[in-house]
């Protein structure tokens, strides 16, 4: 994405439509688009005729560049689990991985990143039913590695809303959610954890649409990513209004719900009744 990124900002500076980059190294429209949003690999010999034309004559310009498209060609740790991975994922794990910040509303259950092994184990069951034991502690595993970035000495801001509605449906026994709900509260006090709870007792309010996940980086070229989970496939926007209705949504969730610590106290409460 930071290379693609790159290479949109000199075409544009030397006002090179896509049509004659794509010309240019015997591709289409669609593939320099493609390229330049992050979503195809990049052959070497195709980064430097692009450079030529986009007038980059600088070396050591070329060589960062050049750089950058071998980096964007090296498998991701998570391409080890493309066995149990749906077709859309590879690209958000890799995108939560890069982020700087992640903001998010869940309403169906824990977010993936604050899950216990035991309730990802039991959300995993549920959403794949009949699958077999091998495949559900693969797709605790990878869950559990995406986790290491939350704690690791790079971390990112983590802003999260939950519904109460995610808290309160049983995924597993009651000592599964008594764990997950103890968990959610030690995971709270985390530095780079902001965790607020949206009760039930609020009523309506904008998280009408359903979950969502916004992504930041911390590369200025790089625009924010909504990402969009569906029960087929998932959408990725990028495109500047639609960015700013769901981050105007979740700021508002954000003002509508309890604090940090008033949160907390939520589901101490909840972890009491439970």
């Amino acid at each position: 994405m930071l290379l693609g990124s790159q290479l949109r900002r000199l075409r544009e500076t030397r006002g090179i439509t896509r049509e004659a980059a794509g010309y240019s190294i015997r591709a289409s429209e669609s593939k320099i688009s493609r390229m330049e949003l992050g979503r195809v690999s990049f052959k070497t010999r195709d980064v430097e005729d692009l450079l030529t034309l986009y007038g980059v004559t600088d070396e050591q310009e070329r060589a960062s560049l050049l750089s950058l498209a071998k980096e964007a060609n090296v498998a991701g740790w998570w391409h080890s689990y493309s066995d149990v991975l749906p077709s859309w994922f590879p690209t958000y794990v890799g995108l939560e991985g890069a982020a700087s910040l992640i903001r998010v509303y869940e309403v169906q259950f824990v977010h993936g990143l604050l899950q216990t092994p035991e309730y990802a184990r039991a959300v995993v069951r549920r959403g794949m039913k009949g699958a077999g034991e091998e495949d559900v502690e693969r797709r605790v595993a990878l869950r559990l590695e995406r986790q290491k970035h939350l704690v690791a000495e790079n971390a990112p801001e983590f802003h999260i809303v939950l519904d109460e509605a995610a808290l309160r449906r049983p995924y597993g026994d009651r000592e599964v959610m008594r764990g997950q709900l103890q968990h959610l509260i030690e995971v709270s006090e985390r530095p780079n954890v902001r965790l607020q709870v949206m009760p039930f007792g609020f009523g309506g309010h904008s998280g009408e649409s359903g979950a969502f996940t916004i992504l930041s980086f911390p590369e200025s070229d790089l625009s924010d990513v909504v990402y969009l989970e569906q029960l087929s496939s998932a959408l990725y926007l990028d495109k500047q209004e639609d960015v700013t209705q769901y981050e105007r949504a979740l700021k508002e969730l954000q003002q509508d719900s309890p604090g940090p610590d008033e949160s907390r106290d939520l589901l101490r409460g909840l972890l009491q009744l439970s």
